[in-house]
C-alpha cells in the first residue's frame, strides 16, 4: 500500500511555488499555504519576505514543510539593482543593508526569546555591529570546475565545462563566474574566466561529479588586506597530471595578476567526495611562499592555506575588541587571575587580550593541535609573553592541569557551528568562573545553551550582534554571562 500523506497541503519531493511572507532566524523565509483544510506553514532557506519562489518540498511533517529553494521566480519590492553577478552564496546581496540588519537582529532576539527562554533580551541589548565593509570583504574563496553546466535560456543542464559555483539547489551542475561577485577580490574574479579558458585550452577535463573522475577540481584563493597578496591552490586529481605544467600555470597568474602573487600550491585530491582538501593526498609548493601575513589590532598573523582565520578580517578587528571590552569590564577578575580562551584556535583573542592586560595569565586550549603550534609561532612573532597554550580536550582541561583548578574567574569561549556539547559545558560550568565571554557563529546552539548556563545561575549581562557576513544569513554573537 502506498503511504499516506503526512498532511493535507504538500508531499515530499513536490515542486511548488510560493509567496515568502516572513522571515525567520537563520534566513528561512516563511511562505503560507491555506486552502479548505486550513493553514500550512512552509519554510524556504535564503528566501525573502515578498519573494515569489519556486522550491521542492524535502520534508514535510503535519504542522509545516521545509523546502529546497529552486529559484526565485518574482523579486521582493525591496530589492534593488547590483552591479555583481549573482551567486548563490550572497542570496540578499539586493536588499539594502540596512533591511538586511533589521532582519538579522529581529529574528536573533526572537531566537533568544523562544530557545534561550531570555524574555527580557532586549533589555540586554548592547549593540548592531556593523562590518567595516559590505562588499568586496571576504579574504578567501573556493571557486569549483564541473563538467556539467547550467542554460538559463532552456532552463537545463549541459555539458560544458565551468569554474565558478555550484547552481543552487544542486551538487552536479556548476555555473562560471564571470565577474566580479561584490563578496571577494573584483581584480581576481574578472580574471576566473581567463583563468577557466587556460584550463580548458589543455584539453584536460574538469571534474564530473555523477561519474566521479576528471583532472581540474577546485580553485582557492586566500588574500591578505594588510599586503594585497594572493595565495592560490589548484586542486587535482592525479589523473593526467603529467601533462600539466604546474609551472607554467603559476607563471601565467603572475601575467594576469603581477606581483600579488604570493604564492602557487598544488594540492593532489583523488578522493571521491566533494571536499576541497582531500584527508589523503599531496600538497606541493609550486611558486614562491605557501602564507601570507594578515594583520588585526596591530598584531601579524601568517595564515597559510590550511590555517583556520576570521573570512571578514577588518569586521573580526569589532569582533575581537567586543570581546576584550566585555572581558576588560571587570579589571578584578582579570588582574593577577587566570583567563581561559577556550576552543582557542590559533590563539587570537587571548594575544589580543594579553597585549591589553598586563597582569592577566592568559590560558589558550584547543584540541587541534596544528592550530595550538600556529598559535605558539604567532604569539612569539608578535612578542607577546604571560600566554600558554595548551593542545587538550576542553573537558579533561583540568584533570591535566589541576595547577590553575579554582584561578579561573573568566572565561573565553569560541565554539565551532556545532556549539558546546552538553557535556562539556557542564565541565565547563564546573570550573566555577565569575564570567564567560560567549562568542558564537551559531546563535541557534547558543541560544541552547544559554539555558544550561542559566539552570547553573549565569545571567545574560550583555548582548552584541556583529555582522560579519553581509548579503547571507549569518550573523555573530557576543554575550556577557555573569553569576
Amino acid at each position: 500500500m502506498p503511504r499516506r500523506p503526512r498532511n493535507k497541503f504538500v508531499n515530499r519531493g513536490q515542486v511548488i511555488e510560493i509567496l515568502i511572507e516572513d522571515y525567520a532566524f537563520g534566513g528561512k523565509g516563511i511562505g503560507r499555504i491555506r486552502n479548505e483544510h486550513g493553514e500550512f506553514v512552509v519554510f524556504v532557506p535564503n528566501t525573502l519576505p515578498g519573494q515569489l519562489v519556486k522550491a521542492q518540498v524535502k520534508k514535510a511533517s503535519k504542522s509545516y514543510a521545509e523546502c529546497k529553494l529552486f529559484e526565485v521566480l518574482e523579486p521582493s519590492k525591496d530589492e534593488v539593482e547590483m552591479p555583481y553577478q549573482e551567486i548563490p552564496g550572497a542570496p540578499y546581496i539586493k536588499l539594502p543593508i540596512e533591511k538586511q540588519h533589521d532582519y538579522k537582529k529581529t529574528s536573533t532576539l526572537e531566537l533568544f526569546k523562544r530557545i534561550g527562554k531570555v524574555a527580557d533580551i532586549e533589555d540586554k541589548f548592547d549593540e548592531f555591529v556593523t562590518s567595516p565593509s559590505t562588499f568586496h570583504y571576504r579574504n578567501k574563496m573556493e571557486y569549483g570546475f564541473s563538467a556539467i553546466g547550467y542554460n538559463r535560456e532552456l532552463k537545463t543542464d549541459v555539458d560544458e565545462f565551468t569554474l565558478g559555483f555550484k547552481k543552487r539547489g544542486t551538487w552536479w551542475c556548476g555555473e562560471d563566474l564571470n565577474q566580479d561577485s561584490g563578496l571577494f577580490d573584483k581584480q581576481v574574479e574578472d580574471s576566473l574566466k581567463l583563468i577557466k579558458a587556460y584550463c580548458q585550452d589543455t584539453g584536460l577535463p574538469p571534474w564530473h561529479a555523477p561519474q566521479r573522475k576528471g583532472f581540474f577540481r577546485y580553485f582557492v584563493v586566500r588574500k591578505s588586506f594588510k599586503t594585497d597578496r594572493l595565495l592560490f591552490n589548484l586542486v587535482t586529481t592525479s589523473d593526467g597530471l603529467s601533462e600539466f605544467d604546474l609551472k607554467e600555470f603559476a607563471e601565467y597568474l603572475i601575467q594576469l595578476l603581477g606581483d600579488r602573487v604570493a604564492g602557487l600550491l598544488h594540492t593532489i585530491n583523488d578522493e571521491v567526495g566533494d571536499r576541497v582538501i582531500a584527508t589523503s593526498g599531496d600538497i606541493s609548493l609550486i611558486y614562491g611562499d605557501d602564507k601570507i601575513v594578515e594583520e588585526l589590532l596591530g598584531l601579524n598573523f601568517e595564515i597559510s592555506m590550511k590555517s583556520f582565520f576570521q573570512t571578514n578580517p577588518k569586521s573580526a578587528e569589532q569582533l575581537y575588541t567586543k570581546v576584550i571590552d566585555y572581558a576588560l569590564e571587570k579589571k578584578e577578575t582579570i588582574d593577577n587571575n587566570v583567563v581561559l580562551d577556550l576552543f582557542c584556535g590559533t590563539g587570537t583573542i587571548g594575544q589580543i587580550l594579553a597585549s591589553k592586560s598586563e597582569n592577566a595569565q592568559i590560558v589558550g586550549v584547543d584540541i587541534v593541535a596544528s592550530a595550538i603550534e600556529n598559535a605558539k609561532e604567532n604569539a612569539k612573532r608578535n612578542g607577546i609573553e604571560g600566554l600558554k597554550f595548551y593542545a587538550a580536550d576542553v573537558g579533561k582541561f583540568l584533570k591535566e592541569h589541576p595547577e590553575y583548578s579554582g584561578k579561573i574567574r573568566t572565561i573565553i569561549l569560541d565554539p565551532a557551528r556545532a556549539g558546546v556539547a552538553p557535556k562539556t559545558m557542564k565541565k565547563i560550568i564546573n570550573l566555577g568562573a565569575e564570567r564567560m565571554v560567549y562568542v558564537s557563529c551559531n546563535p541557534a546552539t547558543q541560544a541552547r545553551d544559554t539555558e544550561l548556563l542559566a539552570e547553573a545561575g549565569y545571567t545574560i549581562t550583555k548582548f552584541s550582534l556583529v555582522d560579519q557576513f553581509p548579503h547571507t544569513s549569518h550573523i555573530e554573537t557576543v554575550v556577557l554571562f555573569e553569576k
